[in-house]
């Protein structure tokens, strides 16, 4: 029951994560990985069908977010990079 109850927390925060805006959604889905994947990678997520289906769905469009979060944020470092050449 233990193993359902976190599993459960664990989708219902990737829901409201996913609703945040793109400057809060990458901390924040940083800080639900190293939460439920990277320390506890031992305790298994334990959902009903419906429920792992919405997860994995959350999970892999959340992967593609922060690929192109990445991608949108390294334009913008070499975008001020040039702003600054420009100015020295």
């Amino acid at each position: 029951m233990e193993r359902r109850n976190r599993s459960l927390k664990a989708l219902e925060e990737l829901i409201y994560i996913d609703s945040l805006d793109d400057n809060q959604k990458a901390p924040s889905l940083k800080r639900w990985s190293e939460k439920y994947l990277i320390e506890d990678i031992s305790k298994n997520f334990d959902l009903k069908l419906n429920d792992f289906k919405k997860l994995s769905e959350l999970f892999y469009k959340n992967i593609n977010f922060l690929k192109d979060y990445r991608f949108k944020i390294k334009k913008e470092l070499d975008s001020s990079k040039n702003i600054k050449k420009f100015f020295s």
